[in-house]
């Protein structure tokens, strides 16, 4: 039986590409922080300026910073008044473009995930992106953390690292990104969302609810 190598930790060079190729190549990679650590099975794409469905990040803020800087940083924001969720900034600096982390298994962490998810079905654990950023301790507080760096200072920052072995294009599917209103929602034009197929951590489909008058 021969040993696995080790694993090797994503780069800069891997980050530093259009979204849609680092949204489509990180599933399958493995995304480890505070003792727990996951397989990405789902992946949603966001283009800045040029997507509809992420206007929010085409006007630099204080708060979406990381996103306008270099590839490899977190970009963790509140929503919904109630839950993290985590993106991973992608090509140049200056293009807000980021993948949002939606979905994984957990390889390790068992226990921790369970004390932070509570008592729900494993499948659930990290079944959707404000699960997937709560069983890995993810907050705020981790907005503009470098997953690419190697400081010896800095060992317990979030890490992410190419699977062992390469996810065959057979395995990935393509649609319309969860909830998302208006032309950015249409999955024939922006087919940006990524998932395997038949893995049971992948987030179920809703379409974005219709807005309602007063």
């Amino acid at each position: 039986m021969t040993e696995e190598a080790e694993p090797v930790r994503l780069g800069r060079e891997f980050f530093a590409r259009p979204v849609l190729d680092v949204a489509r190549e990180l599933l399958g990679c493995e995304l480890a922080h505070a003792g727990v650590t996951l397989r990405i099975t789902e992946t949603e794409a966001y283009a800045g300026g040029r997507d509809p469905a992420a206007r929010v990040l085409s006007r630099q803020t204080r708060h979406n910073a990381p996103v306008f800087g270099a590839a490899g940083h977190l970009f963790v924001y509140f929503t919904y008044g109630h839950h993290w969720m985590a993106c991973i900034v992608s090509g140049q600096v200056g293009e807000p473009d980021v993948v949002l982390l939606r979905a994984g298994e957990v390889l390790a962490g068992q226990a921790d995930v369970q004390l932070r998810r509570g008592p729900v079905r494993e499948r659930d654990w990290c079944r959707g992106p404000g699960r997937l950023a709560q069983a890995l301790a993810l907050t705020g507080s981790h907005s503009g953390l470098d997953v690419c760096r190697t400081e010896v200072r800095h060992p317990t920052g979030p890490v992410v690292t190419a699977p062992w072995h390469p996810v065959e294009a057979a395995a990935v599917r393509t649609g319309p990104r969860v909830g998302v209103r208006g032309p950015g929602g249409d999955g024939t034009d922006y087919p940006w969302r990524f998932w395997l197929a038949d893995e049971p951590s992948v987030s179920a489909y809703r379409a974005a609810a219709p807005r309602t008058g007063r």
